[in-house]
């Protein structure tokens, strides 16, 4: 993809800058552990990442065999999520082969780079630092910062403001149908990894404006 006259960048976190599946897995089974409820298994995790933490953890029991309202076990999963994630949080992520290249390139063209992702900001925050990553970017944007997650524009509009970039000038960096869906909302450009996880169906499936397999090949576009 052609990156003359843009301005900045938008980059999804969980898919596309790092692999956080084994985080969410571990995680996931220590609550299932704790409610007595069975594991679920990657392939499943995987299917749910990247629609918020509320979304997964109410999954996870439906595919568990709990229902949602049974004696408040929803409320109690989440209490429980936060806490078995915050103690795994980066433990079983890796961050992507050319990741790192392909941020340092983006920037080398005089991009600006935001990360904006429906994680939660005491997840997301500490786990950036973990892995090295925060230093690439100028904003973090996270799930519980204006109160809606992608694939609603907001967070997109609200960091493209706080970037002072147009968006149709800003090129949003994702795996999955959210992004573009968020992006197209957002009149923003949008390029997609093809190694992420996009509830697991293939990224070309999401319709976006390109494909990469590596930011690194982005970067050098």
């Amino acid at each position: 993809m052609n990156l003359d006259g843009l301005q900045s960048a938008l980059v999804d976190l969980d898919g596309t800058l790092v692999d956080t599946a084994g985080d969410f897995v571990a995680a996931l089974c220590a609550v299932l552990d704790d409610l007595g409820l069975p594991p679920v298994d990657r392939s499943l995790v995987e299917r749910l990442i990247g629609k918020g933490a509320d979304h997964i953890v109410r999954e996870a029991l439906a595919a568990a065999g709990a229902g949602e309202s049974a004696g408040g076990l929803f409320e109690r999963a989440r209490i429980l999520y936060r806490e078995h994630y915050m103690a795994v949080n980066g433990r079983h992520a890796t961050v992507y082969p050319g990741v790192e290249e392909g941020l340092h390139a983006l920037a080398g063209r005089g991009l600006r780079l935001a990360c904006v992702t429906n994680k939660l900001a005491a997840f997301a925050e500490p786990l950036l630092r973990a892995k090295g990553l925060d230093r690439h970017f100028e904003q973090l944007c996270c799930g519980d910062r204006y109160g809606r997650l992608k694939p609603d524009p907001l967070p997109l509009l609200r960091t493209c403001e706080l970037m002072h970039a147009s968006p149709e000038r800003t090129l949003v960096i994702g795996d999955s149908s959210n992004d573009v869906r968020a992006a197209r909302a957002a009149r923003c450009p949008v390029v997609l990894v093809t190694y992420g996880y996009n509830h697991g169906e293939p990224a070309q499936a999401a319709s976006a404006d390109g494909y990469v397999d590596s930011l690194a090949q982005l970067g050098a576009g």
